[in-house]
């Protein structure tokens, strides 16, 4: 007996299309599911990456450049 392998592209590519597009085409009581995942993927892409905020200030030289100028 022998069993049938379901491609790994083939099983990522449906993934990608119901996350992306499920709740516009599926049935709303399936389409939720997409846009749950979707929601809850994009929140782990907003936590992952926190605001940035730099411990240095980056355009002090030039603004004092210019104040000195205009003195």
């Amino acid at each position: 007996m022998r069993s049938k392998k379901i491609p790994v592209g083939l099983i990522l590519l449906v993934s990608l299309i119901f996350v992306g597009f499920g709740d516009q085409f599926l049935p709303p009581e399936i389409g939720k599911y997409s846009f749950q995942t979707r929601t809850a993927i994009d929140q782990i892409f907003v936590n992952a990456f926190p605001n940035w905020k730099p411990k240095t200030q980056p355009y002090e030289r030039t603004e004092e450049a210019v104040r000195d100028m205009k003195r």
